[in-house]
């Protein structure tokens, strides 16, 4: 019987691993229960969970609002109410905190109440946005129900904020946007409380909270 080289060996033993992990991590199931009843991520989502949920309404774009920067013209769904918001234009004239997170990630789960206390500190003088990278709507809005985080949140089952930005196919993520709609920087990692947050907005956004 012909031996298998070491190096081979070794390669294959790694794919397994890879493969094992990423069967690991990835999201168990295809359906969500509310109320008893199961919900494809597909379906349109129940109103009771929105409902439930009681996020506050996404930013509206002012009359004359013109979206700029690499978001401008990318439209999504709020999550509050199923319409649709085009970012650029709601964001404008503000700076703006988004927030790239998913239900089945941990560390957003720990981050997202972190964000929710920020925005109540800042007040009207930044906005907080969550963007939910995931096309299971009814699990983002699942676990922000049980977190009782209700920031304003959009749907982006495609990722095209993230693919807009530039940003790693990682999550979380936090992108700072200038008023005009530029990006002040990205962080690429969870943070790790409100001052946490705090510090870093005014360090890159000159915005105190």
């Amino acid at each position: 019987m012909r031996q298998v080289p070491v190096a081979a060996r070794l390669a294959l033993a790694g794919l397994i691993t890879a493969v094992a992990l990423a069967v690991a991590l990835w999201p168990r199931g295809d359906d969500t229960s509310v109320d008893g009843a199961q919900i494809h991520p597909s379906a349109p989502v129940p109103e009771q969970l929105r409902a439930a949920a009681g996020l506050a309404p996404c930013p509206r774009p002012a009359a004359d609002a013109v979206g700029h920067g690499p978001l401008a013209g990318i439209t999504l769904s709020c999550l509050a109410d199923g319409k649709p918001v085009d970012v650029a234009a709601a964001l404008a004239g503000k700076p703006a905190l988004l927030n790239l997170w998913a239900y089945w990630c941990g560390p957003c789960a720990e981050e997202l109440p972190y964000l929710q206390e920020y925005a109540r500190r800042a007040g009207n003088a930044i906005t907080v946005l969550t963007v939910h990278s995931d096309p299971d709507e009814a699990r983002g809005l699942a676990l922000l129900a049980d977190l009782k985080v209700t920031l304003p949140g959009v749907l982006d089952a495609s990722t095209r904020v993230r693919n807009a930005v530039g940003v790693p196919a990682v999550l979380p993520v936090s992108v700072l946007l200038r008023a005009d709609g530029s990006v002040a920087k990205a962080i690429v990692r969870p943070f790790d409380g409100v001052e946490d947050i705090a510090d870093t907005v005014a360090n890159e956004l000159g915005v105190a909270a």
